[in-house]
């Protein structure tokens, strides 16, 4: 799935804040186009800033950032930590939103809202609104409408961080179901170390601020993924390497999310 062209190119960037706060960096990383990659590291470590400057939501302080066809509208999608929907508009309406910014149509855009919508499990909810969704709903909704513009590149910032066990691992499944039929790149941020073996081609944990990277994981699973491989003795050894290198990171593994 994945070519030996790079999506994403960072070289020696860092970020360092008003009042002097050194977020991230110095950072190189490359990821290839149609890859998944999770960015795994201690609070703070500039983790949500590394998925800032790759959107273009932020510059860096040194150091350039390169995305594949950054020119091309919708070419970047961005999942955020809280689902942020328009509480007064239906799920159709909110997924409809970045194509009514970029000037499309209603009536050209519906089909594109209504397929995304099918595809992630919502053609029943067009005209619900947030309130009447459960939280993995809500999630939902905000996937579809950061895939409805078609981007090359998804950037998902904990997306499954609130949601209870049983809702997380759903949407596990349906994530990776979705990059293997569309082809996206997708760097992916989680505290989680079972979530980021589970997931990932690739796992980058990251140091205490400012972030760098201290170790890269290749995961070695079966595709397509599933229950099998989640219990598996492999994927424990993975998630057990992947724990002792964040533990040295920085981080401390009896913390929720890393057992």
């Amino acid at each position: 799935m994945t070519t030996a062209e790079p999506a994403v190119r960072l070289r020696g960037v860092t970020k360092v804040y008003d009042g002097g706060v050194a977020a991230l960096g110095p950072l190189d990383l490359d990821i290839a186009r149609g890859a998944f990659v999770s960015l795994l590291g201690p609070s703070g470590c500039g983790k949500s800033t590394a998925l800032r400057l790759i959107a273009g939501l932020a510059a860096p302080s040194t150091g350039a950032v390169e995305v594949a066809r950054a020119a091309a509208p919708g070419a970047v999608g961005f999942v955020f930590q809280e689902p942020t929907l328009m509480p007064w508009a239906s799920v159709r309406d909110n997924v409809y939103l970045p194509l009514r910014l970029a000037g499309v149509a209603r009536r050209a855009a519906m089909p594109r809202v209504e397929a995304m919508l099918a595809r992630v499990g919502l053609a029943d909810f067009t005209e619900a609104v947030p309130r009447e969704l459960s939280g993995g709903m809500k999630m939902r909704v905000s996937l579809a409408r950061a895939l409805v513009t078609e981007p090359d590149i998804l950037l998902l910032d904990e997306p499954f961080a609130a949601l209870d066990e049983i809702t997380r691992f759903r949407l596990n499944n349906d994530l990776l179901a979705l990059w293997r039929d569309l082809g996206k790149t997708i760097v992916f941020v989680t505290h989680s170390v079972f979530e980021s073996v589970y997931l990932s081609q690739r796992v980058l944990v990251m140091t205490a601020r400012p972030g760098r990277i201290s170790a890269t994981f290749a995961i070695a699973g079966p595709e397509p993924r599933g229950e099998a491989f989640r219990t598996s003795p492999d994927y424990a050894a993975q998630c057990r390497a992947v724990s002792a290198a964040l533990a040295g990171a920085g981080e401390d593994p009896s913390r929720e999310g890393v057992r």
